[in-house]
C-alpha cells in the first residue's frame, strides 16, 4: 500500500541543503509503488505541529530542480524547535498529523539535535504500533556531527561548501592586508563553529604551504585572549602583518549571549562578538606595527552563499538524500544515512547508514592530533582530509537578468483536517499578545 512522506528541515541552513531535499523527493519518485504524495513540513517540525504541510508533488519541475543550486532554507523553511520529554502534547500532536494525512515515512534534513528529533518520533511509532519510518538526513556546516575516529560519518553535507568559502575569502582578505598593512596590519575574521574548530581549520585550506601569516584560534587549542595577543605581536615583529581566523567558540568571556530554541548560544543575536572583543583588546593593549586591528564577521553568509558551493558537496548532499529514501524503504526506521570515505590515496565517498540513536544529540571534536603544537595551526593531515571535499571548478549557477534564479517553491500549506494547535513553547507567547 503507498504511504505518503514528509521531509522537512531544521536546525542551522547550508550551502547544499535543498540539494538533499533534492534527493529525498527525487528518491521518493522512485519507489511509486511505496510512495504517494510527498509533502514537506513548512519550517521544520513546527510545520508538523501546526499541520502546514506543502504539496511538493504539485509543484513546477523546474522549480524543484532549481533545488540543487538553491542555497539556505527559504524554500521550505527550517527550524530551531526542540522535542522534550515534557512536552507529552507536541509528541500526541506529531502522531495525529501523521496519522490523519497517511503518512508512511517521514525523512529529517538536519544536524545532531535534529536527529534526535528523528529519533523520538521513531521511538514514538514504535511505542504507539504506528506504522511510520522515521530517517534522518545529515546536515551541518560545522562537521560536528559523529564520532572523532569518522567511522559512522566522515564529513556532514554543508561543510564542504562552508570549507571552500573560507579557503576563498582568506585567499581575498590576504591580497587586502598586503595592501592595507601600514595601516591595518591585523585582519580578524570570526568564523563559526560554537565548541568545534573544523570551520576556522578550513582556512588553512587557502594556503597550505604556509606563506600567509595566518593564525587560527580553534576552541580546542586552549588559548585565551593575553596568549592571542602575545602570538599576533610576535609575528607582526616578523612580517609586520597578520591575519587571525577565531572560532565564534572562542573564550573572550561574556558575550551578552542570546540562546536558540535548541539552547545553544545564538552568536549572532548576542550583544557583542568574538571579533569586537579581540579587535579591541589588541588595539587597547597594543600593537607591535604601526595602525589598528579590523575585524569582520561573515555571519550567515558562510551558510548561505551558493557561489562558493563545493561541487562535491553538492554531489554528495545530493546522493546521500536518496540513500536517506532507500533506507527508509528497504531497511526500515531508526536510522541516519551516512557518507564514509573508503581507503586510499584517491578521495573516495560511499554512503551507508548508522542507527539514529548513535548520533542524536553527538558532538565531535576537530581532533588534537590535527592541531599543531603551538595551537595556532592546523597540520597536513587535516588539509589532506579536507581538501578533496572543496572540489574543483564553479558550481552552475543558474541567472536570470545577471542575478542568481533560485527556486520558488509553493508554500501555500494543503488545506487541514485538524483542529489549530499551538506548539508547547510557543503558548506563553500567544498568551501575551
Amino acid at each position: 500500500m503507498k504511504r505518503n512522506v514528509i521531509v522537512a528541515q531544521s536546525g542551522g541552513p547550508s550551502p547544499v541543503i535543498n540539494t538533499s531535499l533534492l534527493g529525498v523527493i527525487h528518491g521518493c519518485q522512485s519507489f511509486p509503488d511505496h510512495v504517494g504524495y510527498i509533502f514537506a513540513a513548512s519550517h521544520g517540525v513546527e510545520g508538523i505541529l501546526k499541520e502546514e504541510l506543502i504539496d511538493i508533488s504539485s509543484q513546477s519541475r523546474r522549480e524543484i530542480e532549481l533545488l540543487r543550486y538553491t542555497p539556505a532554507a527559504g524554500a521550505i523553511g527550517t527550524c530551531r524547535y526542540k522535542l522534550k520529554k515534557d512536552q507529552p502534547e507536541d509528541f500526541d500532536r506529531i502522531i495525529e498529523v501523521m496519522i490523519t494525512h497517511n503518512i508512511g515515512y517521514f525523512f529529517y534534513i538536519g544536524g545532531n539535535d535534529s536527529m534526535d528529533t528523528a529519533n523520538i518520533v521513531a521511538g514514538l511509532a514504535r511505542q504507539r504500533g504506528i506504522d511510520l519510518v522515521s530517517t534522518g538526513v545529515p546536515k551541518t556546516i560545522d562537521n560536528d556531527v559523529g564520532d572523532e575516529e569518522f567511522k559512522i560519518l566522515d564529513h556532514t553535507p554543508g561543510y564542504g561548501s562552508a570549507a571552500r568559502y573560507w579557503a576563498s575569502i582568506i585567499q581575498n582578505v590576504n591580497e587586502e592586508n598586503r595592501g592595507m598593512s601600514p595601516s591595518e596590519p591585523v585582519a580578524v575574521l570570526q568564523a563559526m563553529g560554537r565548541t568545534a574548530g573544523f570551520i576556522p581549520a578550513a582556512s588553512r585550506l587557502a594556503d597550505p604551504e604556509r606563506r600567509i601569516p595566518l593564525q587560527l584560534y580553534l576552541p580546542e587549542a586552549g588559548h585565551n585572549l593575553e596568549s592571542l595577543a602575545e602570538n599576533v605581536n610576535r609575528q607582526l615583529r616578523k612580517t609586520g602583518r597578520c591575519i587571525v581566523v577565531v572560532s565564534e567558540g572562542f573564550n573572550v568571556g561574556s558575550l551578552g549571549e542570546a540562546r536558540d530554541g535548541f539552547g545553544h548560544i545564538e552568536y549572532g543575536a548576542s550583544k557583542t562578538t568574538v571579533a569586537q572583543v579581540v579587535v579591541n583588546y589588541l588595539n587597547e593593549r597594543g600593537l607591535k606595527a604601526h595602525g589598528q586591528a579590523t575585524g569582520q564577521v561573515p555571519g550567515v553568509l558562510q551558510r548561505s552563499v551558493s557561489i562558493h558551493a563545493s561541487k562535491v558537496d553538492i554531489e554528495e548532499a545530493y546522493e546521500v538524500g536518496r540513500k536517506a529514501v532507500e533506507i527508509g524503504i528497504h531497511e526500515g526506521s531508526g536510522w541516519m544515512a551516512t557518507i564514509l570515505r573508503r581507503p586510499g590515496s584517491t578521495y573516495e565517498a560511499y554512503y551507508d547508514k548508522v542507527p539514529l540513536e548513535k548520533v542524536a544529540n553527538s558532538a565531535r571534536s576537530f581532533p588534537a592530533s590535527w592541531i599543531s603544537k603551538d595551537g595556532l595551526d592546523v597540520t597536513d593531515d587535516f588539509v589532506r582530509y579536507a581538501r578533496p571535499l572543496l572540489g574543483d571548478g564553479w558550481p552552475a549557477v543558474c541567472l536570470e537578468n545577471g542575478l542568481q534564479r533560485f527556486a520558488r517553491i509553493s508554500t501555500e500549506s494543503i488545506p487541514k483536517k485538524l483542529p489549530v494547535y499551538i506548539p508547547v513553547r510557543y503558548r506563553s507567547c500567544e498568551q501575551q499578545r
